[in-house]
């Protein structure tokens, strides 16, 4: 799910912090509001506007952060209105509602999980690039072309 990658240039300490807390946003926005989906997205943006002018290493772990909490949204999101729709129009919990539960609480653990090993790694100067993700943010960024 994540590979090392060599980055073009050698970050200082500065944008090691900065390009770690984009991951760690993500994770501050789930103790503020939890049950919403769009809280997780919304701190994710902010961190990426903020920094879209920094420099390429920076910039290029905000983008991937940000993509990331795009995936993890709108399955967020089906299961938030799902369960809205159960709790106050008199919805029945099926089978298929508890495993889509179950599967989206897989997928956040997973990404959690993720989310720090992304950030730990990132502040201690490894370029870490996560499948699929990675490569959407290298068609945006063009920032890390010359990397071997």
């Amino acid at each position: 799910m994540i590979a090392s990658k060599k980055f073009n240039y050698k970050p200082v300490d500065s944008e090691l912090e900065r390009a770690s807390n984009s991951y760690l946003m993500s994770l501050v926005a789930v103790l503020g509001g939890l049950p919403l989906p769009i809280m997780n997205l919304l701190a994710s943006v902010f961190f990426y506007i903020g920094n879209r002018k920094s420099t390429p290493f920076v910039k290029w772990h905000c983008t991937q952060a940000l993509f990331a909490q795009l995936g993890m949204f709108f399955f967020n999101t089906v299961g938030f209105w799902w369960t809205i729709s159960i709790i106050f129009r008199d919805g029945i919990a099926t089978n298929y509602y508890v495993a889509y539960m179950i599967t989206i609480v897989l997928f956040n653990l997973v990404e959690f999980i993720s989310t720090l090993y992304l950030a730990t790694q990132t502040r201690k100067g490894n370029h870490l690039e996560m499948y699929f993700f990675s490569d959407i943010t290298n068609l945006i960024c063009k920032t890390n072309e010359n990397a071997s």
